[in-house]
């Protein structure tokens, strides 16, 4: 399943051949994320993360329309098992929603990513968010798979 619709939630379902922890990290790594965290026509992405419970999110992306800016906070850390924080932007009326990620073993490599973004408010948004969401993940995948996760 790579991107159900539920009333105001978009679930993003992947396998991806890394362990959990590799891919826990790379979620809490700022440097790293800033090539992955770039989805359709964004170029660069600027990330400043505070990875506590709550700590501070903040990643502006920018591409050939603008600049796009997300803001937040985290609610859960629970390495190598599970993330939450707040994303707060334009395309959510400034009004937080809530991003979860579970990291579930499938094997010793092998990682199912579950990305939970609920309380969207409109449905044309949560059609960009799961298209987006479905592509940062791809991005990670990609950068994993190239070994560039730092620490």
């Amino acid at each position: 399943m790579n991107g159900d619709l539920d009333a105001g939630k978009v679930i993003i379902r992947k396998r991806i051949p890394a362990t959990r922890e590799e891919l826990f990290d790379a979620w809490i790594d700022p440097v790293g994320m800033r090539d992955w965290m770039c989805p359709g026509n964004i170029e660069s992405a600027e990330v400043h993360i505070e990875p506590r419970v709550g700590g501070s999110l903040l990643i502006i992306m920018r591409g050939l329309t603008g600049r796009v800016e997300h803001r937040g906070e985290f609610k859960i850390i629970e390495r190598p098992a599970k993330l939450a924080f707040t994303w707060i932007a334009k395309a959510t009326r400034w009004r937080p929603t809530l991003v979860t990620i579970e990291f579930l073993k499938i094997s010793a490599n092998e990682t199912e990513l579950v990305l939970t973004h609920q309380d969207i408010p409109i449905s044309d948004v949560r059609d960009q968010y799961r298209d987006g969401w479905n592509q940062i993940i791809d991005r990670l995948r990609q950068f994993l798979e190239k070994g560039e996760l730092n620490g």
